[in-house]
């Protein structure tokens, strides 16, 4: 019989609170089923937050500020425990890049925080955490960040 803790975790990383109490859920599934950890984090860039194809230089900006932040969840992964979490820089939409990511590596579970939009700013901007449990094609662990604490 197969096991199901999952090989290959991939999580979806975007440097909120939320996201740094989703990464101590993955240190510890990693460290219980000896999982292989990639952990990606997405320089937004949509046409709606940008009309205009950017420039050169925005372009290089948003990937420089994206990698710093990659880099934090990487080195925070580290040390908490994590041995080798593999890193993954992307540009584009959250949900079609974690998606698009995890179908490239057949990861086995997707982990990511969720900010709890209320219902209007979901709405507006949609939810990255909605459109990635729709989606996927493998399980999603949605982490919550505990309010009472």
């Amino acid at each position: 019989m197969a096991s199901r803790f999952p090989r290959r975790i991939l999580f979806a990383a975007d440097g909120s609170k939320e996201s740094d109490y989703a990464r101590e859920h993955v240190v510890d599934l990693a460290d219980q089923a000896g999982s292989e950890v990639h952990v990606v984090f997405v320089g937004l860039v949509s046409p709606w937050t940008q009309s205009k194809t950017p420039s050169a230089g925005q372009a290089e900006r948003t990937r420089e500020e994206a990698q710093a932040v990659l880099d934090t969840q990487v080195a925070e992964l580290k040390q908490a425990g994590c041995q080798s979490p593999i890193p993954h820089l992307r540009l584009g939409r959250a949900v079609d890049e974690v998606l698009r990511l995890r179908d490239e590596l057949s990861a086995d579970l997707i982990v990511l925080g969720n900010r709890g939009h209320h219902a209007f700013t979901r709405i507006l901007l949609g939810s990255d955490a909605e459109g990635i449990v729709r989606h996927a094609p493998c399980p999603v662990l949605v982490v919550r960040r505990d309010t009472q604490s």
